[in-house]
């Protein structure tokens, strides 16, 4: 019960990792608002069951929930979803934003909409949930963040620039929230989740190098990520703040932070010429490799 009386919001915890770790965070004693507006993996339609099969779930238990169908997607959206939390118990103590979409498309192709509707329900979503939130837990001077960012973001992948932009801008949103918010015993942090959801299975499976990446993301399971969620919320997880996790089956990962690596000087100042004389024999041995194979996926996940 290591959030016992503790209040938690999970936004999109209808179904895969948002359902396991809104089921989670239930059964170590905290009330749960179960948020998830029923779209499909591209965020089209909505349906009320996912969230009240989850409540119902949380409930027959033994635990506490209530069910939240808004849209991540606006600042109204943001508020009601809180607001859900302070209705039925009173307070909030964490909010985990792992609601999202794809909208897959190579950038000569990515449409305004398709750019839009990623961005605004994984970065806006992010923002608008957190922005309802820290007021309270600043008042209160006690509250934990949990954001979801991707190797997506961190590393990139063909085909989903409008995702990688909203995933790597909340890293960067979730350092200043752990920044702005540590005088008030508040922490920020990132999950960066392996894990075979909906989402995951629109990846291509049209090489057999993709079909074989697949196969082994299939090995793990969501129900891998919630633990670690769960910790990051806790009182024991007080002095973890600012950092990104990775969750790759039984593997929890800590991801650097960007730092530079290597720098250059020159007395008289850079000119172009002098950097295409210098870089080849300095800065060039450093560059991180383009992965454009997908090689950064290719590990044995049950080691």
């Amino acid at each position: 019960m290591m959030l016992k009386d503790k209040v938690a919001v999970v936004t999109g915890a209808g179904r895969g990792i948002g359902r396991e770790i809104a089921l989670l965070m239930a059964k170590h004693g905290a009330k749960v608002v179960v948020n998830d507006y029923g779209g499909g993996a591209d965020g089209a339609g909505d349906a009320r069951g996912p969230a009240d099969d989850v409540v119902n779930e949380i409930k027959g238990q033994g635990g506490q929930a209530a069910a939240n169908y808004d849209s991540v997607a606006s600042m109204a959206g943001g508020q009601r979803i809180v607001q859900t939390a302070l209705d039925h118990f009173g307070k909030i103590d964490i909010v985990v934003n792992n609601a999202g979409i794809l909208r897959d498309r190579m950038i000569f192709n990515m449409t305004e909409e398709e750019w839009d509707g990623v961005v605004n329900t994984h970065l806006k979503g992010t923002f608008a949930v957190t922005r309802a939130a820290v007021p309270h837990m600043r008042e209160r001077k006690w509250g934990r963040i949990i954001n979801m960012t991707s190797t997506s973001g961190l590393v990139g992948n063909i085909g989903q620039a409008n995702y990688a932009a909203a995933k790597l801008g909340i890293v960067g949103f979730t350092k200043v929230v752990a920044l702005d918010m540590a005088r008030y015993n508040v922490t920020a942090n990132c999950i960066s989740p392996f894990a075979w959801t909906r989402m995951i299975g629109t990846i291509p499976t049209e090489t057999e190098a993709q079909k074989v990446r697949v196969e082994k993301i299939k090995k793990m399971g969501p129900e891998h990520i919630a633990p670690v969620a769960v910790f990051l919320a806790t009182d024991e997880a007080k002095e973890i703040s600012g950092q990104v996790f990775g969750v790759r089956g039984k593997e929890v990962m800590l991801f650097g932070h960007m730092r530079p690596l290597r720098s250059i000087h020159h007395d008289l100042g850079w000119t172009p010429e002098r950097l295409a004389a210098m870089f080849p024999g300095t800065l060039k041995h450093h560059l991180a490799p383009l992965d454009t194979s997908g090689q950064y996926f290719n590990y044995d996940p049950m080691v």
